[in-house]
Formats: C-alpha cells, sequence, structure tokens
C-alpha cells in the first residue's frame, strides 16, 4: 500500500515552500505560484484561500495585495498542517461511520494505526524552516522557473 498524499496537500506544500523562500516582506500572486510549478490556477486558489482561513497563509486583496506567510517558517509544523489538509482515516475501520464486518477482530486496523503514526511522527519532527534551509537557493530556482514558458498551456 502506498502512502500518497492528495493533490489538495501536494499543492499546499508547494505554495508554502514558494511563498516561505520570498524575501522577507516581499508577497506574491496565486497565478505566480501556479505558473512556477505549472498546475491549475483554479484548484491552487482554493488551497491558498484555505490556507488563508487556517491562518498559515496572509492573503490581502487589492492593488498592494498578495500571499505572505501569516507565521515564521519555523513556527509552521509540517505533521500538523498535514493532518489538517488530509483525510488520516487511512481505511474504513478508522471512520466514525465503520461497517466493515470484522473490525472488532481484525489486527490489520492496529498494523495501519501504528504505521499512520509512525508516518505522523516523522513529519512531526519538521517545520517549514527545515525546508528553506536552502532558501536563497530555491528563490533563484522558482525565479528563473517563472520566467520560462509553461510546459502546457
Amino acid at each position: 500500500m502506498a502512502i500518497q498524499l492528495t493533490t489538495y496537500t501536494d499543492y499546499a506544500l508547494r505554495a508554502l515552500l514558494y511563498v516561505g523562500s520570498l524575501p522577507d516582506g516581499e508577497r506574491t500572486q496565486v497565478k505566480d505560484i501556479a505558473s512556477v510549478y505549472n498546475i491549475s490556477l483554479n484548484h491552487l486558489q482554493k488551497v491558498i484561500h484555505d490556507l488563508g482561513r487556517k491562518g498559515v497563509l496572509h492573503t490581502i486583496r487589492g492593488k498592494h495585495g498578495g500571499i505572505a506567510l501569516a507565521h515564521k517558517p519555523v513556527d509552521i509544523n509540517i505533521g500538523k498542517l498535514v493532518r489538517e489538509l488530509e483525510d488520516v482515516q487511512l481505511v474504513e475501520c478508522f471512520r466514525d461511520n465503520n461497517n466493515c464486518l470484522i473490525s472488532n477482530s481484525c489486527k490489520l486496523k492496529e498494523a495501519l494505526a501504528k504505521a499512520q503514526h509512525a508516518f505522523f511522527q516523522v513529519l512531526d519532527q519538521y517545520s517549514l524552516a527545515d525546508f528553506l534551509e536552502n532558501k536563497a537557493d530555491l528563490y533563484a530556482l522558482f525565479k528563473i522557473a517563472g520566467q520560462e514558458e509553461p510546459l502546457t498551456p
């Protein structure tokens, strides 16, 4: 079984890397992030809106608006964020509306719960700052990518 994050969470993490790589005080636009990653603007707008509602990003409308981190990168815990964005109930027996016939006797649930716990235990050790240690390199790569033509329309 492959543990795979949703596209939604993937876009959220990538957006945070982009915004976090910006020089202090600089803001960006959703369209700039979508262009650099060559991803759906509409989908990314929903992600950014959600990150704004969750207090992870400042989203400022208007002529001088844009997107910026709402907290220092060291204060944005990756495990906590992924938990907030993902459905962490891997299988039916983790859900409140569990209808699995063997749920009460199945040992698989315990193993999957341990695996999920280990997954989040690792992510909990990281903040956004850990992934921005090479902030200048990321910023330079994003600037280069922003000047190139998108791969698809």
